[in-house]
């Protein structure tokens, strides 16, 4: 398994911090041409992209983004619902000066790119859903994102390495092959940080706690809002995604009007990093299509 300075190599990336409406914003990019900015998942950061920005570079100006409240962004006192993330990535937006740009989001960060597709139709070119959640989940997606909820918890509440795995086994299909011991390492230093436990803890419980909860669900799970995506979007799925099956996936797919699917056979709630090369070409087809 590679690591993320080897999966960078020879990239001319940077990282840079962007004012995004006062808002200190963490970014990795890379590449030129169109805006692409990719969007992780709940105390996910922008190293869960590593492994495609090189293949993206290539096409397009690659922005993989720390969200408000994660990584080394900003943490202001906020509730952290949908509509401060979608406002945080409309003011990134204006600040690197894209009237429009292509979204991906992993998980939350599918949720986000939709929303910003809902209330911003003008911002977005292409959308990509990665293994988000379309349909409010069955009793079996309940109990799976309850088990992400209490590892978040865990390695929100007593930071530790042990927990901190935990958290990132959830992700994967295949964690004892996927996740080393660099991403381990990463992850507990952005969670190490003064005062970002708490805030870790209430993303966790805004979203985790959300997905569970019938009210919340019935506002930003919705499948009917679906219908007001207008721009092409791929759902790019896993057969083996915790919280949403497949087939519920396609139940939501068929909401969105110009919608296509792809399914990755061997990840779960990552496949951007434990199937980098499936992903990058089911992804860039999609966006180059």
């Amino acid at each position: 398994m590679s690591s993320i300075w080897v999966d960078l190599m020879g990239v001319e990336y940077k990282q840079t911090f962007y004012n995004a409406g006062g808002i200190r914003t963490r970014v990795l990019e890379a590449g030129d041409g169109p805006p692409l900015i990719f969007l992780h998942g709940t105390g996910g950061h922008a190293e869960a992209y590593v492994r495609n920005i090189a293949a993206h570079a290539e096409h397009f100006h690659v922005y993989a983004i720390d969200m408000i409240g994660h990584g080394y962004t900003d943490r202001p006192d906020c509730d952290y619902n949908m509509d401060d993330f979608v406002d945080h990535l409309i003011k990134f937006l204006d600040t690197i000066g894209a009237e429009k740009a292509y979204l991906s989001g992993e998980s939350l960060g599918a949720m986000v790119a939709s929303w910003t597709a809902i209330k911003h139709p003008q911002r977005v070119i292409k959308l990509v859903q990665n293994t988000g959640i379309l349909m409010p989940p069955n009793a079996t997606g309940r109990a799976e994102l309850a088990d992400a909820l209490e590892r978040s918890k865990k390695a929100a509440g007593k930071l530790t390495k042990e927990a901190v795995r935990a958290r990132l086994s959830w992700l994967m299909a295949e964690p004892e092959k996927t996740i080393t011991n660099e991403l381990v390492d990463v992850r507990y230093e952005v969670y190490a940080q003064p005062g970002m436990a708490p805030v870790m803890g209430k993303i966790a419980m805004s979203v985790l706690g959300g997905v569970i909860d019938d009210d919340w669900c019935d506002r930003w799970v919705n499948p009917e809002l679906m219908r007001d995506i207008q721009c092409p979007t791929l759902v790019l799925w896993t057969r083996h995604n915790p919280g949403q099956p497949v087939e519920l996936a396609e139940q939501g797919m068929k909401m969105i009007p110009d919608a296509r699917m792809v399914v990755l056979e061997h990840s779960a709630h990552w496949p951007q990093w434990e199937e980098p090369e499936a992903f990058n070409k089911a992804h860039l087809g999609f966006l180059l299509d």
